[in-house]
Order: C-alpha cells, then structure tokens, then sequence
C-alpha cells in the first residue's frame, strides 16, 4: 500500500488525482489541503477519511474544524499546515498541485523528510530550480513530474540509459488565441481567454496558455529537471494536444509520448511509476485523430514566451521576479483591472525594475517574490 499527500485536493490536479486514487486498489490517501472551498474538502475527508486535513485560508480553520468534528481527521492551516502534510510522517509521496509560488516551502519541507515528490507545481522549480535540485539529490530524493508535457519527456527517457538529450521538443496547445493578432487580443476578455480548446484546467494556468507563459514556465522547468541547456529546447504549436512532448537524441533519432488530452494518464504513471497497469481513460484511437500538426510559436505576438527565454538564460533572481509578477498580473486580468495585452507589460516592467542577483538562497526567493508582488500590484498602466 502505498500511502500519499495531496497539496491541493480541491483543485483540477487534485480532484482528478483522486479519480486515480478511486480506479486504484493500493493507494491510501493520508494527508489533503485545499486553499479556500471546505465545503469539497469536507466531501474529501469524508470519503478519504484522512489523518490530516490542511485549509490554507486561516480565517476558515475554526469552520472546518467544526464541520468534521465528527471525524478523526486532524485538522490545521495555513503555509505552517501546509508544511505539516507535505511532511507528515505517514505519507510516502506527496502530489504538489497547488498553483503558485506558495507550494516551495511544503516542497521543501516534503523533501527534507525524504518523501517522493510528484511534481505538478512547476512555480518550485521555475523560482528555485537550482536549489530544489541539489536538495533533492542530498536527500535521495525522486521528482516525478506530472505536468503532461514534462511527464512526456520523463516517458520517453525510460530505457534511455546514459544517452543524453540532444533537444527537448516542448508541445504547446496553443491557447484559445492562436493565430491572432496584438489588434484582436486588446479586446479579448477573462471569459474568452478561459475559453481552452482542449484542456480543463483552473483559470490561473488557463490564462497562461492563453498568453503562452505556461509554455514559458514549463521551459524553465524543464531545464532543471532534465538538466538542458534553453537554447536545447523548441516549443512546438502542436494543436491537437495529443502528442504530449518529444525528445531528440544524438543520433537524431526523436520519441515521442502521445495519448487523449487528460491529466489522468500523467497523474496515475507518477503514482505507480514505474508501472503501466491501471487504465483510466479511454483508448487513443489515432484513425479518429487523423491528423497531427505542428506550428511555430508567434513569438513576436505573444511576448510572455520571450520573456520566459530571457529570464532563464539570464538566471539567477530574474526567473523568480518574472514568476511572481506573471501571478499579479494574471490576477490582474482576472480581476478585469486591466487588459490581456498589458500582462507581459508588467511583468516585463516589475523583471527591469528589481535589482538582479546572480546566486540565490531559499531566503532570496521569498523576499524577491514578496518585493515582485508588492511592485507588479502597485504599477498603473
């Protein structure tokens, strides 16, 4: 029996991964945390009856705490409760999927105490890649990504031996607003940019596949899981959603993982890994697809991707600023404060304006983000 802590249950990550955990006979939920919805983290508890339950919201402590009274599942709140799950003793594996730079410390804390960490929160790695890493490798630690595209990558490095990448081919959907122009994304709103062609997912990583920054983001983190250099991995417009990432290899020669766009498939193989023994969703029936197509990014329209570029071959403090003010701005936009086009400007404005740092600690992570927001909330466009 493997026993596991989800970071994020209520979430779309979170709540699929249960549907994993239902269609699985070995897997034993023991810790769950959600930010703010208690009513679904109540049905959670309930169902999973776990030994913790985590409200990331203080203010809804005393009322969660009251709704499951009834239960002996432990209740607590908060970052500090956060840390509690992710490290709680009785748990083997913790799935990251909160959204945001708020899942490094439980990350942090998860791996200190050893347990295998099934990476869906690529905000750990895009900030602090060069110390989650080596933390990780200190404390013997396993990262299996669940993102679909890195999990894609990590597929296809099975059975690679000690054959390096030459080039990750990095798939994107493309966002609902593929193939337009600056002239027509100034009018386009929160209801059209949450308007995803192939995927569910939550609003705030919706957003970004509008604006490509999600691609941007998964670049960086792919250099630091699959330790590549920027410049060895291309993105790809792939809008069928169905080949999930490629990888290319010295001889040339590229593999690909494909399947039906559902987070499932990533989410069951990072649980079991390395086995390939539940199913749970249908069969990929490529006579129906038919056709795969791959496309250029429009970099010049979509600037979050270049900034993305930017920040991680300069390093250091940049990709941690750009991180936290691309979250201000998307909550910006969400919010309807400003437009769509005026995300990459304050991110943009908020990377100029903060002074660089080549090496950076876990403090100065959390003391850049904390500036980036503060600066990216008060600019006025």
């Amino acid at each position: 029996m493997k026993n596991l802590s989800i970071l994020g249950s209520t979430g779309s990550i979170g709540t699929q991964a249960l549907e994993v955990v239902d269609a699985c006979d070995d897997i034993k939920v023991k810790a769950l945390s959600a930010n703010s919805n208690i009513a679904l983290l109540e049905q959670q508890i309930r169902r999973y009856k776990p030994d913790v339950a985590c409200v990331a919201d203080d203010n809804l402590y005393k009322n969660l705490k009251q709704n499951i009274s009834d239960t002996n599942t432990k209740v607590v709140s908060g970052l500090d409760g956060m840390c509690e799950i992710a490290a709680w003793q009785d748990s083997d594996m913790v799935l990251t999927s909160v959204v945001g730079n708020i899942g490094l410390m439980p990350t942090v804390e998860a791996i200190k105490n050893k347990k295998k960490i099934l990476l869906a929160n690529k905000e750990t790695l895009v900030t602090s890649g060069s110390i989650i890493m080596p933390l990780a490798k200190e404390n013997g630690v396993d990262i299996i990504p669940v993102d679909s595209e890195h999990s894609a990558i990590f597929q296809c490095l099975q059975g690679a031996g000690d054959n390096k990448i030459a080039k990750i081919l990095l798939t994107a959907s493309g966002g609902p607003f593929f193939g337009k122009t600056k002239a027509e994304l100034a009018s386009k709103t929160r209801n059209d940019a949450l308007k995803h062609p192939n995927w569910s997912m939550g609003a705030k990583i919706t957003i970004d596949s509008a604006t490509l920054m999600n691609k941007g983001l998964e670049v960086i983190e792919a250099k630091w899981l699959f330790d590549v250099e920027p410049q060895d991995i291309e993105v790809y417009i792939h809008r069928q959603s169905i080949v999930h990432s490629m990888v290319e290899f010295s001889d040339r020669s590229v593999i690909a993982q494909m399947g039906i766009p559902d987070m499932k498939l990533p989410i069951v193989y990072a649980m079991r890994y390395p086995e390939r023994t539940v199913p749970v969703h249908e069969r990929l029936d490529l006579f129906k697809i038919n056709t795969l197509t791959f496309e250029k990014p429009d970099y010049e329209t979509f600037d979050c991707l270049n900034i993305a570029f930017e920040a991680i071959n300069r390093g250091g403090s940049a990709p941690t600023v750009m991180n936290a003010a691309n979250e201000i701005a998307v909550a910006k936009f969400l919010n309807s404060e400003i437009g769509f086009l005026d995300i990459p400007v304050i991110i943009r404005k908020t990377v100029d304006a903060h002074e660089f740092k080549q090496e950076i600690t876990l403090s100065d992570v959390l003391k850049l983000d904390s500036w980036a927001r503060m600066f990216s909330k008060e600019i006025t466009l």
